[in-house]
C-alpha cells in the first residue's frame, strides 16, 4: 500500500476508534471487523458482538430494515469466517426477503450480490449452487440493480467493482465501475474505504497488470486483510 493508502487507512482507524468511547452500532462494529481487524478471532468476536446487538432490534423494532439487514450480514460474515453452510443459507434467504419487501433497499440488493459472488468465488458455479444456492447471474444482477438505485456514492460501484475484478481481473463492468468509485461521494466510512480501494485496484487494472488486479480486489474486499481470507 502507497502513503496515500496508509494515510487514509489511518483515517478510517481513527474515525472508527472514536466510537469506542460509545457503544458501537452494529454497523460500525462489522465495518471495522471486515476492513480493519487484523485476527480473525477479533473479527469473529466483534461480529458476534453486532448479530446480538442487531437481533435485540430486530425483536425490539420489528421491520427495522437497518436492524435486520446488519443481522443478516453479520450472519453472512460469521458464516464465511467459520464456514457454516446453514448459516450462509440462512443469511441469503435474510438478504431476499430484504429485498422481496423492498425492491428499492439498494444496500439489501448490494449485500445479496455480494452474498451470491463471494460464494461463487468461494466455492466455484457449480459447487456454490448445489451446496449454497449461489448464482453469478443473481449476484451481478443485484450488484447492477444496487448501483442504479444506490445514487452517486463509492459504496455500491466501489464493492461492485472489487467484487467484478475478483472474479474476472479483465471485466471492462468492473473497471468502468471502480472508475465510477473514484470519482463518486463519499458522506460515510464505507464510502470512503470502498473509494480508496477503488482507486487503489484501478493502478494495476489501467496498467493491464490481471494478476494483480485480481489479487489486489481480493485482499481490499472485506475480510482480505484476514490471513488466509483473500
Amino acid at each position: 500500500m502507497n502513503a496515500a493508502g496508509w494515510c487514509g487507512m489511518a483515517a478510517t482507524v481513527l474515525a472508527l476508534s472514536t466510537a469506542t468511547a460509545q457503544a458501537e452500532t452494529p454497523r460500525e462494529l462489522l465495518t471495522r471487523a471486515s476492513f480493519v481487524d487484523r485476527d480473525k478471532s477479533a473479527a469473529l468476536g466483534r461480529i458476534n458482538t453486532a448479530f446480538r446487538a442487531a437481533s435485540i432490534e430486530v425483536r425490539d423494532e420489528p421491520g427495522d430494515a437497518e436492524a435486520e439487514l446488519m443481522q443478516a450480514t453479520a450472519l453472512g460474515y460469521r458464516a464465511k469466517l467459520t464456514g457454516s453452510r446453514t448459516e450462509a443459507v440462512q443469511a441469503r434467504k435474510q438478504f431476499e426477503a430484504l429485498v422481496r419487501r423492498d425492491p428499492r433497499n439498494a444496500e439489501a440488493q448490494l449485500a445479496l450480490g455480494a452474498w451470491h459472488i463471494g460464494a461463487v468465488y468461494r466455492l466455484g458455479r457449480l459447487v456454490g449452487r448445489a451446496a449454497l444456492g449461489a448464482q453469478q447471474p443473481a449476484g451481478y444482477a443485484a450488484l447492477d440493480r444496487a448501483v442504479a438505485l444506490g445514487g452517486n456514492r463509492a459504496l455500491f460501484s466501489g464493492l461492485a467493482a472489487l467484487l467484478r475484478l475478483q472474479m474476472d481481473p479483465s471485466d471492462q463492468r468492473g473497471r468502468a465501475l471502480a472508475e465510477d468509485a473514484a470519482k463518486a461521494g463519499t458522506p460515510t466510512v464505507l464510502d470512503r474505504i470502498l473509494q480508496r480501494a477503488a482507486t487503489q485496484v484501478l493502478v494495476p487494472a489501467r496498467a493491464g497488470n490481471t494478476d494483480a488486479t485480481k489479487s489486489l480486489a481480493a485482499r481490499l474486499l472485506p475480510f482480505g486483510q484476514l490471513p488466509g481470507e483473500s
